[in-house]
């Protein structure tokens, strides 16, 4: 290993992996370069980890984990405590980070800070978190407790889309409940993730608690398949996440593996539709419409078509297009080139399977970025559920617009969806909301809400193929996860 200083990590070229308290290049001289998607510019590299590095972090994780355990839940609970206080003071940095590296405007990198640092927050609040039960005289003289311990090393693989957020929906809960954990972040952009690890430090978090190796899918594969591994947190496509549960569950593993969506935004003729309008275009073209709770296909039930489709088109044309750090923009690129070409895809399809198109963003240029992956928002309509636009997972500006008699059609074309991640309505009718709840089938629901993001407090994750597993992220499901509940039965 070629060994870098604490503190010089977030300047190095190559951005090491951190190893029980230290950070580290791998030897291999394999890199993947991290670059800006508005500008083209290469930010920095990561290294591509062999096994003999995933081997060494989870050795790390492992032999950390008795005496992290051994440390009473609140000195674990103050670490958190204190990396709250240092995201907060560099609050503005990381956003900044994030533009940089993801591409998404100031305001919605803001957003993703705040986020995040409300999950370091709630697992702050751990040692009322693990509580655990007791009644006495179950039976004459015979007493019963049940008590949440740790279970050991957890495998935390996360994303693109949120680099600084979704490893926060994990590893703080992990390490506060007395686990220890090896991180994979994304290898597009893991530079501002990287800064809150050295916060982390910062805040008094012990070397080995939490180590992070850097690399493609494969060093992900080997964090799953490592014999010393008790549990999986995923967040990527569909079919990683089912191969990724699968695999787990043959080797004896925990595992939460959240997946895809194609979020359904049902509008009935009751709905305002100037509002309607404003939060589908937010929610549907927000981070360029790379979030797993992004709006997908917009159902207008009735006479309410009409109306919110215009507005839609509208609000769509009128979104402003450009590097994140420029005053006034409202949509950022996407993040490489391969995916704005993937996602070109998608609208080439749509076209071929007689879909309208009535809005095309693939001919957006900006001036002066000449080298960002500009895709800008783009507007179909006569989506069918058949096809791979109105079906399966864009991750990325496009709407499309369906039209259904009644709220149960609408509830009909959702439940065809192999995906349950998110869906909404808007209506003033709450016996239409009740029977939207009620009927839909998918775990995270809005009400006159164009994104459905649950606080920290409560569970993140899908149903159907958005999800694989029992117990979700974030809130009282993430505790679950990470502890292991022991029931012990005493007479004396």
């Amino acid at each position: 290993m070629v060994q870098t200083k604490p503190g010089q990590a977030a300047s190095s070229q190559v951005t090491p992996n951190f190893v029980n308290g230290e950070w580290s290049v791998p030897r291999s001289d394999a890199r993947l370069a991290v670059s800006d998607p508005a500008t083209g510019e290469t930010l920095g590299a990561v290294p591509v980890s062999e096994a003999a590095d995933m081997d060494a972090a989870v050795a790390a994780a492992k032999a950390a984990f008795p005496e992290w355990r051994r440390t009473p839940v609140v000195e674990r609970a103050r670490v958190f405590f204190r990396l709250k206080a240092l995201i907060d003071e560099h609050h503005d940095e990381l956003a900044r980070a994030l533009v940089r590296e993801h591409g998404k405007n100031l305001d919605e990198a803001w957003g993703e800070v705040q986020r995040g640092i409300e999950n370091v927050e709630h697992a702050a609040g751990m040692p009322a978190l693990m509580m655990g039960d007791t009644l006495e005289d179950v039976a004459r003289g015979v007493d019963c407790e049940a008590v949440r311990q740790p279970v050991g090393v957890f495998a935390v693989i996360t994303p693109y889309n949120f680099p600084m957020m979704v490893p926060l929906w994990f590893w703080p809960y992990a390490v506060a409940a007395g686990n220890t954990v090896v991180l994979k972040p994304s290898e597009q952009d893991p530079l501002t993730h990287h800064r809150v690890v050295e916060l982390a430090v910062q805040a008094g978090l012990p070397p080995g608690v939490l180590n992070v190796v850097h690399g493609r899918g494969e060093a992900a594969q080997a964090l799953v398949a490592h014999p010393d591994v008790a549990g999986v947190s995923f967040v990527g496509s569909s079919e990683v996440a089912a191969a990724i549960y699968r695999a787990a569950g043959a080797a004896g593993k925990r595992a939460q593996a959240l997946g895809g969506a194609k979020n359904h935004m049902i509008v009935l003729p009751d709905a305002d539709p100037d509002m309607v309008a404003s939060a589908v275009v937010e929610s549907i073209f927000g981070c360029a419409g790379q979030r797993c709770l992004a709006g997908s296909v917009v159902v207008g039930v009735g006479e309410s078509y009409e109306p919110v489709r215009e507005r839609i088109l509208d609000g769509a044309a009128s979104l402003k297009v450009g590097c994140g750090m420029d005053d006034g923009v409202d949509m950022g690129p996407v993040i490489s080139d391969a995916h704005r070409n993937r996602v070109a895809g998608f609208i080439a399809q749509g076209e071929r399977d007689g879909a309208r198109l009535l809005l095309d963003g693939r001919g957006t240029t900006v001036a002066g970025y000449p080298g960002g992956h500009w895709l800008g928002p783009t507007v179909f309509e006569n989506v069918s559920p058949d096809t791979p636009i109105g079906r399966d997972e864009v991750f990325g500006p496009v709407a499309g617009l369906a039209r259904a008699d009644s709220l149960e059609a609408a509830l009909e074309l959702v439940g065809r969806n192999p995906y349950g991640n998110a869906a909404s309505i808007f209506t003033q009718s709450g016996r239409a909301a009740r029977e939207f709840r009620y009927q839909a089938g998918i775990s995270m629901l809005g009400v006159n809400i164009g994104v459905a993001a649950p606080m920290a407090f409560f569970p993140f994750g899908g149903a159907r193929a958005s999800f694989y597993g029992d117990l979700k992220a974030q809130g009282k499901d993430s505790v679950a996860f990470y502890t292991d509940q022991r029931v012990v039965i005493s007479r004396w």
